[in-house]
């Protein structure tokens, strides 16, 4: 058993784990600052979205928005070991996606040059309510790490074990004060990727340093008006509209697409605006350019209007070269390869829209 600081000391909280100086902490608790993730201190469970917001959007959102996509945790310590103990409602599994990615934690090593994976947290076989993990140092000193959440799984608890008597503080922080929003569909969500780190926001993060909100839906990013209120009233540096895909047709991105843009303007007029149009154009290119030409045209009618603050991305362009029928699990998901080269187009766009905040 292992008594965790940070929170009533009559808590146990129970271990498997061997060490026996280890301590556990809640990451709610300071000094442990998390990130990505809707009031993580006061909400009993880690969730995307306000409940009100959550329940309202459509019924697959009803369970996404407790799915902790995006959500990280970052701290420093010196203990020659970080180990986890996740608390969750249920474990899934999907037969396109590892657990390591759906379920899983990794974690980062972050110095003044970046941050460097050192470890997956692997879900074992079987599990079902949780689990524990381990990742050890040769030695013990100050080092500053983030855990990524999972993406596809729901968490209501996470603690940190280390060993006892260590120093521990807050984590590095990210550059400047706003996030990066992003809204769109399972790829925005981070399927497929084969651990958190390697969504294409997370790439982009540790290129960037900049912090960042996931509001990807599996199949369920369809810019209904209610999510489009609620983004437009976050604190945001740039705002990335990424749901192609969970348009219906293009009838229905036609309806949709333009006024999210208009809703997320209105509430932030010199807020960047990136457009992005689905990447896995090759299974029905001609649907997919119909669907591309309507972002296309969202984005020359906001040029028209004035607005000098918005970038369109081509997703046909993102995959091609070499092995570019190599970027997928399933010819629409992408793979790490893919995510990839998802972040190297989309970094160019970030770039330009950075120079303008």
């Amino acid at each position: 058993m292992a008594v965790p600081r940070e929170v009533d000391k009559n808590m146990i909280v129970p271990t498997t784990l061997k060490e026996p100086d280890l301590v556990f902490h809640d990451v709610r608790c300071a000094p442990f600052r998390i990130y990505g993730l809707h009031d993580p201190q006061n909400e009993p469970v880690f969730k995307r979205l306000p409940d009100e917001v959550g329940m309202n959007v459509n019924d697959g959102v009803k369970v996404l928005y407790l799915q902790t996509a995006g959500g990280r945790v970052r701290f420093s310590t010196d203990s020659p070991y970080v180990a986890i103990k996740a608390v969750m409602p249920y474990v899934k599994g999907m037969d396109h996606m590892p657990l390591s990615s759906i379920a899983g934690f990794d974690l980062y090593l972050d110095t003044e040059d970046g941050s460097r994976y050192v470890h997956t947290y692997r879900v074992p076989a079987g599990a079902k309510d949780g689990y524990e993990g381990i990742a050890r140092f040769p030695d013990k000193k100050m080092r500053s790490f983030t855990i990524n959440f999972p993406s596809y799984n729901a968490v209501d608890a996470l603690y940190v074990g280390l060993q006892e008597g260590s120093a521990l503080s807050e984590g590095r922080s990210y550059r400047g004060d706003l996030p990066i929003v992003y809204y769109g569909s399972s790829i925005t969500q981070g399927g497929c990727c084969s651990r958190p780190g390697l969504s294409y926001q997370n790439i982009l993060t540790r290129r960037l340093g900049y912090d960042y909100i996931n509001l990807g839906f599996s199949g369920c990013g369809k810019a209904e008006e209610s999510i489009a209120r609620y983004m437009a009233t976050l604190p945001m540096k740039i705002f990335v509209s990424d749901y192609d895909h969970n348009a219906p047709n293009a009838e229905y991105l036609r309806q949709t697409h333009y006024r999210l843009y208009s809703i997320i303007r209105e509430a932030n007029p010199t807020v960047p605006y990136i457009m992005i149009s689905k990447p896995d154009c090759l299974l029905k290119p001609e649907a997919s350019a119909e669907r591309r030409d309507v972002i296309y045209s969202s984005y020359r009618r906001a040029l028209e209007e004035g607005d000098s603050n918005v970038f369109f991305l081509d997703g046909h362009t993102f995959f091609r070269g070499p092995d570019e029928d190599s970027c997928t699990v399933d010819g629409c998901h992408p793979n790490d390869l893919g995510f990839h080269r998802m972040a190297d187009h989309i970094e160019r766009a970030l770039r330009w829209a950075l120079e303008r905040v």
